[in-house]
């Protein structure tokens, strides 16, 4: 917390942050604000859990290298070869806010850094609830309604589903979904799916369409709607 302390805020907002004049993220994500500062979200989301989707593959025999969250390239240049490593980092605080971030370096450490830093200022706010018609229990355990998500060659249909069912969606994605909050869905991918860096940010993406997607009143109540936080 000592850096929070130590932070001077470069933008306009983030001085609103720092002085007590804006208390609640949501203040900022209702009115499509742009969050340049990572010091905002580690303010107003206290709480935030970071996990790294595993992007990358380490050698091994036959191609069977064990999974890795850095994914290392190459680059020839005339004074030898340049390496590049790419991380990709999810935040979210397990109760309606989640981001994700794209990091490069050249080391891995830093790229680790960017990638976090760019998933806290990619942060939004979803909807939960219980759309299955299998379940209609109420409880914002799943989400409202079926989404869709399409990134590069990559895309995924999520849909709601019944209480106890589970994450039934890829691995990585799972991790972005744990972190949002969500207890229970079935999933459909298609096209590349073993581009993962294309494939959690699909499933960002069909996310994003929770909260834009217009919903009625007595769906809202129905369903048990709830968006952001519960507690609040």
């Amino acid at each position: 917390m000592s850096n929070l302390e130590d932070w001077v805020p470069k933008t306009k907002l983030g001085r609103m942050v720092k002085e007590g004049k804006i208390k609640s993220i949501d203040e900022i994500l209702d009115q499509g604000l742009k969050i340049k500062e990572p010091e905002i979200v580690d303010i107003l989301v206290p709480n935030l859990e970071v996990d790294l989707i595993l992007i990358g593959q380490s050698k091994g025999k036959f191609g069977g290298g064990k999974r890795r969250a850095f994914k290392q390239t190459q680059k020839k240049t005339g004074d030898g070869s340049k390496i590049k490593f790419t991380c990709l980092a999810a935040v979210g605080n397990k109760d309606g806010y989640v981001g994700i971030g794209l990091g490069e370096s050249g080391e891995t450490v830093p790229a680790k850094e960017k990638a976090i830093r760019n998933a806290k200022l990619n942060i939004i706010k979803i909807k939960r609830g219980c759309g299955s018609w299998e379940c209609a229990c109420g409880d914002p355990h799943s989400i409202p309604f079926t989404i869709e998500g399409k990134m590069g060659s990559s895309k995924i249909i999520i849909k709601p589903a019944p209480k106890g069912l589970r994450l039934c969606i890829a691995d990585e994605c799972k991790k972005i979904l744990r972190l949002a909050g969500i207890k229970d869905v079935w999933s459909k991918t298609f096209g590349q799916t073993s581009t993962r860096i294309n494939l959690a940010f699909a499933c960002f993406n069909a996310l994003k369409q929770l909260t834009k997607t217009k919903t009625n009143e007595n769906f809202v109540k129905k369903a048990g709607v709830k968006e952001g936080s519960l507690s609040d």
